[in-house]
């Protein structure tokens, strides 16, 4: 999508609101002994409350309100009464939605309880390397300048970067141009942001995998290494200057 007023900005806006809102709630409810299938079902209670549907529901038919990952899940973890979070674990909750046909996507990991598997500075990474990026994007810009400075900063920290999942366009559905916004600097890549752009970025990084393998149920991804996962995603518009936010980090304070 590319934001060509004001009032498609305004509403975008406020599904990107929504969206922001309801991934603070869920990560408020993180704790040992809560389920995975509990936490979805808060997320879903407070999106329809606001009006809107599930992106991944309504996309692609995932069993779920929101994709919630724990530890070794790369991405699209599927929610279940049986995945019960335990102290030191890591939790993603990745909450897209579409409001009134306009289409906003978020995501953050934290910690359950105690940081007792010292997983601290991987999460640190991945949160600062996004909030350093959001600060440097504008249109224009090569897109895979976005992957490179991943890459650095993840290496620089000790980490690995996941090569095939990454960022991408959306507003006026969950996925559209540009696709494979990566998390390294693919050289061939010489595409460029334009100015007005919905862009989805996110990191995933990995204290092993480089690559995520979708395991027989459709939808879940694991790394092909082992190792633990985090990710952290927000949606932008790019201007000539700094970005707009569409999905305020509203948890900040949560997380630290």
């Amino acid at each position: 999508m590319i934001v060509e007023n004001e009032q498609a900005l305004n509403m975008l806006k406020q599904a990107g609101h929504i969206v922001a809102e309801t991934l603070q709630y869920m990560l408020e409810q993180v704790r040992p002994g809560i389920s995975t299938k509990a936490l979805d079902d808060l997320g879903g209670a407070y999106l329809t409350a606001k009006g809107a549907r599930s992106a991944p529901r309504l996309t692609y038919g995932f069993p779920g309100n929101t994709c919630i990952s724990v530890n070794n899940v790369v991405a699209h973890g599927i929610p279940s009464s049986e995945i019960i979070l335990q102290d030191g674990d890591l939790v993603n909750i990745d909450v897209s939605a579409e409001w009134n046909g306009f289409w906003a996507d978020n995501g953050a990991s934290r910690l359950v309880g105690t940081d007792k598997h010292n997983h601290q500075k991987l999460l640190d990474c991945s949160l600062h390397t996004l909030q350093g990026l959001i600060a440097r994007m504008r249109s224009g810009m090569r897109i895979n300048e976005v992957g490179a400075y991943m890459e650095k900063q993840a290496k620089t920290a000790g980490f690995q970067v996941i090569k095939n999942l990454g960022g991408h366009g959306l507003g006026n559905a969950l996925h559209e141009e540009p696709t494979d916004i990566l998390n390294y600097r693919d050289p061939a890549d010489k595409r460029r942001f334009r100015k007005g752009s919905v862009v989805a970025i996110e990191t995933f990084f990995n204290t092993r995998s480089t690559l995520a393998i979708e395991q027989p149920d459709g939808f879940t991804m694991l790394g092909n290494k082992g190792g633990f996962a985090v990710q952290h995603e927000v949606t932008l518009v790019l201007t000539d200057a700094a970005p707009i936010v569409i999905t305020p980090m509203l948890y900040l304070d949560l997380i630290k």
